[in-house]
């Protein structure tokens, strides 16, 4: 069985001012998505949209919940097993993310997850996401 990840030591993000503001909600506990206003939700937060360049976006509150798309388990980079996983949140778009607090043998691509936030070394917590039961 895997160790939960809630053992690693996690670094803290690298802080710029235009993802400040996404920051700002992770520490509060608030997972924010940025909208284009013509191309909808992207991901990762960022002042431009990816897709058309508009620099017309905002941030709005996620519900933070999604389905595993992808997953893999780490066993080898260290002491401490994890798991990178690809989520596609409810709002459509897919985070490279970690999952957090299961048994990384039991979760399968499918699965519904929810945000959880783990605190880092010395920054803002980062979301991740776990089964939810």
């Amino acid at each position: 069985m895997a160790t939960p990840y809630q053992d690693r030591k996690l670094p803290a993000p690298v802080i710029y001012p235009e993802n400040q503001p996404f920051w700002d909600a992770a520490g509060r506990g608030e997972l924010l998505i940025p909208h284009c206003a013509a191309c909808g939700p992207y991901w990762y937060p960022r002042p431009y949209c990816p897709h058309c360049g508009s620099d017309q976006t905002e941030l709005k509150r996620s519900a933070g919940r999604g389905v595993v798309y992808s997953l893999s388990i780490t066993r080898r980079a260290g002491p401490i097993a994890y798991a990178i996983a690809y989520v596609t949140l409810d709002e459509g778009v897919t985070v490279m993310t970690n999952l957090a607090d299961c048994d990384l043998d039991s979760v399968r691509i499918g699965d519904r997850v929810e945000v959880v936030f783990k605190p880092t070394d010395g920054g803002p917590p980062v979301p991740m996401f776990r089964p939810v039961s």
